[in-house]
């Protein structure tokens, strides 16, 4: 996810993704992104130096690798991926071939206060993970203006959350 703030409404967007998963499907939201470091080669053992992986990086590439599929819910910052978002795609894009998403099915969602909700972001984030090796579903879409809540939670809105169980039930399909 690319936000850090608690009560950020992309966040609530991945926790309703957890409660209107379909029959059988099982979503986890990561927690820790603001816990990974900024990536550096010289604290990535994949790259062949000679130290141990932070716990931070190890818990986002188990949580990943672990994982059948991956979605990632996250808002626009200033026409663009949050620099969280970022830095866990350059994390995970190593070691390069062999990745925690290669291969992996991925399909990017959320919102954002611009009209469009965060639709610039979210085509720069399946860039970076098609980049990293991630199978990008590029047909799974959903952009999320603000304003469309009208101030309510995103569990309050039964078109949100049939969108997002879609969202969640056309991902898990992928998985093969």
């Amino acid at each position: 996810m690319g936000s850090l703030r608690a009560s950020s409404i992309n966040r609530q967007i991945a926790e309703l993704a957890a409660q209107v998963a379909p029959a059988g499907v099982t979503v986890r939201v990561f927690e820790g992104l603001g816990d990974v470091p900024f990536y550096n080669e010289d604290l990535d053992p994949g790259v062949g130096t000679q130290v141990e992986e932070p716990p931070a990086v190890t818990a986002l590439r188990s949580a990943v690798s672990e994982a059948d599929a991956t979605l990632v819910v996250t808002p626009e910052n200033n026409g663009t991926i949050p620099a969280v978002l970022k830095n866990a795609i350059d994390w995970l894009s190593r070691p390069f071939g062999e990745s925690a998403v290669r291969g992996k099915p991925l399909a990017v969602i959320g919102g954002s206060l611009g009209q469009y909700g965060g639709v610039w972001a979210h085509d720069d984030t399946r860039k970076s993970f098609g980049i990293a090796g991630a199978r990008v579903v590029e047909g799974i879409k959903l952009s999320v203006p603000f304003r469309t809540l009208q101030g309510s939670a995103p569990a309050a809105s039964a078109e949100l959350s049939e969108a997002v169980r879609e969202v969640v039930g056309k991902l898990a399909a992928e998985v093969g």
